[in-house]
């Protein structure tokens, strides 16, 4: 029986330490299969993780120990140093792609199809977007035979040009339209976004200095009124 997240969801510790095990398998291979430190390394990185997370020895291995009673997870024998590998594809029964998009989706949180292709390049190089939406697609309507669906697509956020999509591995999740990306509209910018504007407003604020002294040294009036849209002279 595929593993089925209506009836037993992950933590989100354990959708951490799963989705680790998933990227460095196809990012590191030679690092592959893993020790618990570092596989505690990955799941506490401070980029490409949405959330980041700063979880310890014991915890990591507690998630370790259950994923390998749900049969997501095993030992590597034949090393003095315990080393760890995933079994996704088969414990949960998706093929390659799909296993692709659920691993970047738990690491990295809500993303539209052309992010999931763009952060894919590492693991899986997909044709174009049609076909990420496609496996998409039918991760939504998986069967309940098969375990049920393992995402959801999102509504749209208010100022967004696409839908993203979220994983169900840990069980339902909020599909209000609250639930909207750092920096868009109806929500507060994010410091990078806030830092570039401040940034430009300091220099606007130079070039209208630098504009009001030539033109006093011209003889003339600058004019700072904004421009009329076309049409409107």
């Amino acid at each position: 029986m595929p593993f089925d997240p209506r009836t037993r969801p992950l933590t989100p510790q354990e959708a951490r330490v799963l989705a680790t095990l998933m990227e460095k398998a196809r990012t590191v291979p030679d690092s592959y299969p893993m020790s618990l430190n570092g596989l505690l390394t990955g799941c506490n990185q401070k980029t490409s993780r949405d959330p980041v997370m700063q979880l310890s020895d014991a915890q990591a291995q507690e998630a370790l120990d259950s994923l390998k009673l749900l049969s997501l997870a095993f030992e590597s024998s034949g090393n003095r140093t315990t080393r760890w590998e995933h079994n996704f594809q088969r414990g949960v029964g998706v093929p390659e792609q799909s296993a692709v998009l659920l691993g970047l989706l738990m690491l990295r949180g809500p993303q539209t199809a052309g992010e999931l292709r763009i952060n894919a390049e590492r693991w899986y190089r997909f044709a174009d977007i049609s076909s990420v939406e496609a496996f998409l697609d039918e991760l939504q309507e998986r069967s309940a035979e098969k375990g049920g669906p393992l995402v959801v697509q999102l509504p749209r956020a208010p100022g967004a040009r696409e839908q993203r999509w979220a994983h169900l591995m840990c069980g339902p999740v909020d599909t209000t339209p609250s639930h909207v990306p750092a920096g868009s509209v109806g929500s507060a910018p994010s410091p990078a976004l806030q830092a570039r504007v401040d940034a430009l407003e300091a220099e606007v604020a130079i070039l209208r200095n630098t504009v009001q002294r030539l033109c006093s040294e011209l003889g003339i009036s600058p004019d700072f009124s904004p421009m009329s849209p076309p049409g409107q002279e």
